[in-house]
């Protein structure tokens, strides 16, 4: 690492003694980069971006296939900025949302600086990582390896999975973490900002995601559908916001959201408004707790259920979604 040094009179805890008397300080050139995260659904990619960020900007749950868009999420400190990519877990794709949601993945191994691999070592290895695996090393870009969940796993266990994959792949680091309760997570962000280059942050101090509160809003009660519905129901659901007025934000402190919940039977229409809409009730009021922090102000969230056969093969209703973008 390159150092500068300089004879100028700045905050006494920064100098050092020079062997003549003299005192200096050593300025460390601010790192600026892109590291883009892809892995398998559930291998804990949004989970490990809220938690590095420090802020909730991708929903998580315990359904594969959770993550449908590319989320940028950024790290500013003093020592530099990080913009992360979080990506659609690599999975084999069935419908034309799926096929949208694989290209993201690809999409996003092009122009950065960094690829960070998570991968679940709670589960063996199978073809699903030896994918993911030659993908990054048909990226030809720099990786670090996540070993996620290693809060559920013994602790005996670890160096055999990561010789494993510190043989099946080029990594410049093979690092353990626990996303969920931030073990390691530390280590992570310290080898990242070693391995981006020198330079000028892309963004403000205040700038942590692309994405708008609009588009947090849809993704936000879609979360609370995941949590409360099963089987197939997770992957057939798409919320669409048809309505963020803000006019009354400044004077009256509320936001008036109104959004449709997409399914493709009328049956899973039913599971999702429940016995006496009990259940679409439900989802309305955690996603509006929700939303009430991210927003800070009162917000009135109005959800209906609208049956929308094939709708993940349908090009019209996936723009509307901004799938793929």
């Amino acid at each position: 690492m390159r150092q500068y040094r300089i004879f100028i009179n700045v905050h006494e805890n920064c100098f050092q003694n020079l062997p003549s008397g003299g005192r200096s300080c050593i300025l460390t050139p601010m790192k600026s980069g892109s590291a883009v995260i892809i892995g398998r659904p559930n291998s804990g990619k949004s989970t490990l971006l809220n938690a590095i960020v420090g802020q909730k900007i991708s929903i998580v749950s315990d359904k594969p296939q959770t993550t449908r868009h590319r989320v940028l999420g950024v790290v500013t400190e003093a020592r530099g900025q990080i913009v992360f990519l979080d990506t659609p877990g690599i999975h084999k794709p069935a419908y034309a949302m799926n096929r949208r949601m694989i290209q993201t993945v690809y999409d996003g191994l092009h122009d950065v600086d960094l690829v960070i691999l998570m991968t679940d070592a709670s589960i063996a290895f199978g073809s699903g990582e030896n994918y993911a695996l030659e993908m990054v090393k048909r990226s030809g870009l720099p990786a670090i390896l996540l070993l996620n969940k290693i809060d559920i796993i013994a602790k005996r266990r670890l160096l055999p999975i990561m010789q494993r994959y510190g043989a099946a792949g080029d990594f410049l680091e093979i690092i353990p973490v626990s996303a969920l309760k931030g073990e390691n997570l530390d280590v992570a962000l310290d080898k990242i900002f070693e391995h981006l280059p020198e330079g000028e942050p892309l963004h403000g101090e205040e700038y942590f995601t692309d994405r708008t509160e609009r588009f947090l809003a849809g993704e936000f009660v879609r979360e609370k559908i995941l949590e409360r519905v099963r089987e197939e129901l997770p992957y057939a659901c798409a919320v669409l916001i048809r309505r963020f007025d803000e006019s009354r934000r400044e004077t009256k402190k509320i936001v008036r959201i109104e959004a449709d919940i997409l399914v493709e039977k009328r049956s899973q229409q039913g599971i999702v408004l429940g016995a006496g809409a009990s259940q679409l009730k439900s989802i309305g009021i955690a996603a509006r707790h929700d939303l009430e922090k991210l927003l800070d102000c009162k917000v009135f969230l109005g959800l209906q259920v609208q049956t929308s056969p094939d709708w993940r093969n349908d090009e019209s209703v996936l723009d509307e979604l901004e799938l793929g973008l």
